[in-house]
């Protein structure tokens, strides 16, 4: 029985992070790794002690705003920023590490992530944001797309993996 790759091995485990997410729109999980050691993890959700969305229900859903617009509605945080803030939290330096995400960050996440100085980003789903793409070209933050094992992303995912798609520019160790 051969071992599983270590980048199969974080999508597997940023899959089941994900499962933590209390928002109803979409889930999300994301891990910060540095010399294949996990530094945090994250979900998307709202702060601690308020009260979660699956209880209050989505403003942005409520109002029928599209998803990828208007993030200051939202109550809850994005994956990636719950990473950034649990490694802060705990006096960890995510500089030069990969993150591997369940969704293509958003361009709130992007510019964060550029000024964590992290190394690559890995995601499985992709996100309409050009933006975001075009800040972590310009950053020299390769952007690599990649599947989790055994799961079947949506039709809608599928699209758009394909339309945000860029070239693998960083080797999978």
């Amino acid at each position: 029985m051969s071992r599983l790759p270590w980048p199969d091995y974080f999508m597997h485990i940023v899959d089941l992070v994900r499962e933590r997410s209390t928002c109803l729109r979409r889930h999300v999980g994301a891990l910060a790794v540095r010399d294949n050691r996990i530094l945090a993890t994250g979900y998307n959700g709202v702060p601690q002690g308020l009260t979660h969305c699956l209880d209050t229900g989505c403003l942005r859903q409520q109002l029928g705003i599209p998803s990828g617009q208007r993030h200051e509605i939202c109550r809850g945080l994005h994956a990636e920023q719950n990473v950034i803030i649990q490694a802060a939290t705990n006096g960890i330096s995510i500089q030069g590490a990969d993150i591997y995400t369940t969704t293509y960050p958003c361009v709130l996440c992007c510019k964060m992530l550029i000024n964590c100085k992290v190394r690559t980003i890995y995601y499985a789903e992709a996100y309409p944001d050009e933006l975001s793409q075009s800040m972590f070209k310009e950053a020299g933050i390769p952007v690599i797309p990649i599947a989790i094992p055994g799961h079947q992303p949506s039709a809608e995912a599928n699209t758009m993996n394909e339309e945000a798609a860029q070239p693998k520019s960083a080797p999978i160790t």
